[in-house]
């Protein structure tokens, strides 16, 4: 945990030093095309019905990169989707499920100017997520993969929703992600991924 939040100091000074030499980065008026690059923190949990529900938060990172395109020149309303590396999964007791994501989001945005430079950006949208690793840890038991058999699947999808604001390039957002697929690969029980999100990040 320590060591993630380290990670988040220094990521708010290297994207303030890439904000201060940039080209004039995002307008919320006249762009038609954006791109950006996000950094952060999950915290998730599995819900579901059965022995593979971990219902208590396991804190993670979350890395990627975004591209966004004005829908129409009457309003400020985007489309954006991207490509993430994100680690969600749960605990439960001493027991650690990490199951770390590739992910592509399908997010609708609508810009709302506050102030000069400050714009309220709200977001909803699906998720498409595929794992591409994941282990099982508790306390003086070897780990193991958690796509064992009777345990997890692969393949992920659900709804993202939160609102980011942005200050002239820099950006930050909250939002939780519904997971509606089932991760479960016991056919005796349903389990569903949740994360709640926060990222920093820079559009231009």
């Amino acid at each position: 945990m320590k060591k993630l939040i380290l990670s988040m100091a220094m990521m708010v000074c290297s994207i303030s030093s890439f904000a201060q030499f940039s080209s004039g980065g995002f307008h919320l008026d006249e762009e038609h095309v954006y791109y950006g690059v996000r950094f952060g923190l999950t915290a998730s949990h599995i819900s579901g019905d059965g022995s593979l529900k971990c219902a208590d938060s396991k804190v993670g990172m979350t890395l990627g990169g975004v591209i966004g395109l004005r829908l129409t020149s009457n309003a400020p309303v985007f489309l954006e989707s991207g490509l993430y590396y994100t680690e969600r999964g749960g605990k439960k007791g001493d027991l650690k499920v990490g199951l770390n994501y590739l992910e592509i989001p399908v997010l609708v945005k609508y810009g709302i100017r506050a102030a000069d430079k400050f714009t309220v950006i709200p977001f909803v949208g699906p998720y498409f997520s595929m794992a591409i690793s994941g282990r099982e840890k508790e306390p003086g038991v070897t780990s193991f993969s958690s796509f064992t058999e009777d345990h997890y699947r692969h393949p992920d999808m659900g709804f993202k929703l939160g609102c980011g604001v942005e200050y002239d390039n820099l950006y930050l957002e909250l939002g939780y992600q519904i997971g509606v697929a089932d991760i479960s690969d016991d056919d005796r029980q349903v389990c569903h991924g949740n994360a709640f999100i926060a990222n920093l990040g820079v559009n231009f």
